[in-house]
């Protein structure tokens, strides 16, 4: 599977705001947008009004890195949103936040969504007793998620619900129980529920052209 492998700071950079792609050291003063927030590049320090397509494109990179996803991929969670009923924005950003990787990383179990997909990825995530090993794997309501593993992995975990929990909280749609780390969807994500403020009909402007 095709993936990011640069430098992620870079990301944060370019869309002129904290994506928190690095874990907590986001929230420290070693991170690199705190100290050169321009763009990259020889040319960041150019300053000009972008057009209205420009504001389109960079609102759906910004969504794109938030969550980890490449365009095919982006391409086909809009296709499922224009199919859903609702509004077609609200729709995108509910099926981005369904995403296991990114239930992980709301439950505190992760520092970053990428290490969300990390833990989901070598098979530590258990719904029942049958193995999720999909990072896109789209969460529904009741279901319950239970971490399994080594006691290395345990302990390392249960490390990051207690450094994690000093920065931010668990979503109210979610219910976590950190003793027997398990994720109970109680319900679906609700688009209030994003930190990062996104404007999701740029994109879907962006894609009804």
């Amino acid at each position: 599977m095709a993936r990011y492998i640069e430098a992620k700071c870079r990301l944060c950079r370019r869309e002129g705001m904290k994506l928190f792609l690095k874990g907590t050291k986001c929230n420290t003063e070693k991170c690199p947008f705190i100290k050169s927030p321009r763009s990259p590049g020889m040319h960041g320090k150019l300053q000009s009004k972008p057009s209205y397509y420009a504001l389109q494109l960079r609102e759906k990179q910004k969504v794109k890195r938030m969550y980890g996803v490449l365009e095919r991929q982006f391409r086909r969670f809009f296709s499922l949103a224009t199919k859903s009923k609702g509004v077609t924005g609200r729709v995108l950003i509910q099926l981005l936040e369904r995403r296991l990787d990114n239930v992980i990383y709301r439950a505190l179990f992760a520092f970053s969504r990428s290490e969300g997909r990390q833990i989901v990825g070598h098979g530590f995530v258990f719904l029942g007793n049958r193995r999720v090993d999909i990072p896109s794997y789209l969460v529904k309501e009741g279901e319950i998620f239970e971490i399994r593993g080594k006691e290395s992995l345990i302990k390392l975990i249960k490390a990051n619900i207690d450094i994690n929990s000093k920065e931010r909280s668990v979503p109210v749609w979610l219910s976590v129980d950190n003793n027997n780390l398990k994720i109970e969807v109680k319900s679906l994500p609700q688009r209030e529920d994003l930190v990062v403020p996104v404007n999701e009909q740029l994109i879907v402007e962006l894609y009804s052209k």
